[in-house]
């Protein structure tokens, strides 16, 4: 027969509650006989059982994580973040997807999650959005990633001072004839993208530099997009001499766009993202860089803290450094050229 919790209760000498409350980790158990118990455990190569545990303690031992994408990249490396941390802590994920708040037919997650997690993290959902209320009203530990919300743990960046940054280092090179590819057309954006027209609108404003709507356009934050938008905006009678990207995926979909027409990014058009991504280096695209890794490692950090302790905590609002990595794909503005 296997080993059980009373053969490591005989062995530490006190009582198999006492066994499980300090392999449990619970506060309630003085350190010698925590110590003296996880001895015991050791040398008879007991672990202590998953569903036993979870049962007495009235948990589920699982984590939803609520996102309105997995694909796209800033969502994957987000969950990767959540997942390495989750996963060490011995937590489970729940991963469910919602569409946007415009949606024809659309699940609401908060009825699916009663009973079934221990908590939530949300990714990037529209801090007005009537299903983000319902979940935080189930009063479950929640931990939000990129959106911020009254008394709410959060982790995010400051958009609008990556968008000034990203439109500054363009202006700072000269450039006065500036084009944006935005996100969607959505009735409900999501936080990241109203700050980031914000801060780019800012920058141009500050400079006294005028803002051509002929050079906006929309590239619903992917590569096609992008692409598509890109395409847009060169069919204009005067094209602009440099375009911000409120992401890296979009900015990749610019540059085929530019080859396509014979234009190099950095020498014809100065192109510049937000992001960050893996790809951004190997393409020398000027970017923005955000931790995204770590705004998902911190964010499950912060849902641990919430479940391993018995009483509310002060909800912090965590805003995570982004830098200016310059790269080829922008450059000063030749003297002389029509700006």
């Amino acid at each position: 027969m296997g080993i059980t919790i009373r053969d490591v209760a005989q062995a530490a000498g006190v009582s198999t509650a006492t066994v499980s409350r300090a392999l449990r980790g619970l506060a309630n158990v003085d350190a010698t006989t925590r110590a003296r118990v996880e001895r015991a455990a050791a040398e008879l190569d007991y672990v202590i059982s998953p569903s036993a545990s979870r049962l007495a303690s009235g948990r589920t031992g699982s984590v939803a994580v609520i996102t309105p994408h997995i694909a796209r990249w800033f969502f994957s490396t987000v969950l990767s973040g959540v997942e390495s941390t989750l996963q060490g802590a011995g937590i489970d994920l729940l991963l469910m997807t919602v569409s946007a708040p415009d949606a024809q037919h659309r699940l609401a997650p908060a009825p699916r999650l009663r009973r079934r997690v221990d908590g939530v993290l949300v990714i990037a959902m529209p801090p007005e959005d009537q299903q983000l209320a319902e979940v935080i009203k189930l009063d479950l530990p929640t931990s939000l990633i990129g959106v911020s919300i009254d008394d709410v743990p959060s982790v995010t960046i400051d958009d609008v001072y990556a968008a000034r940054m990203a439109t500054q280092h363009l202006i700072n090179l000269g450039h006065q004839r500036i084009g944006l590819i935005a996100g969607s057309a959505s009735r409900a954006r999501f936080t990241a993208e109203f700050d980031r027209h914000r801060g780019f609108v800012d920058a141009m404003t500050e400079a006294n530099l005028p803002i051509d709507s002929s050079l906006e356009s929309l590239g619903y934050f992917t590569s096609t997009g992008g692409e598509q938008a890109m395409t847009a905006i060169l069919a204009q009678r005067e094209r602009p001499t440099a375009v911000f990207c409120m992401s890296d995926e979009m900015a990749f979909g610019a540059m085929r766009a530019m080859r396509s027409h014979g234009l190099q990014p950095g020498r014809d058009i100065s192109l510049i993202g937000v992001d960050g991504h893996d790809m951004s280096e190997l393409l020398e695209l000027t970017t923005v860089e955000q931790p995204v890794h770590d705004m998902g490692r911190i964010a499950a950090e912060a849902l641990l803290v919430q479940l391993n302790s018995e009483f509310r905590m002060h909800a912090d609002s965590i805003v995570l450094p982004t830098r200016l990595v310059v790269r080829a794909s922008t450059a000063p503005l030749p003297r002389g050229a029509n700006s």
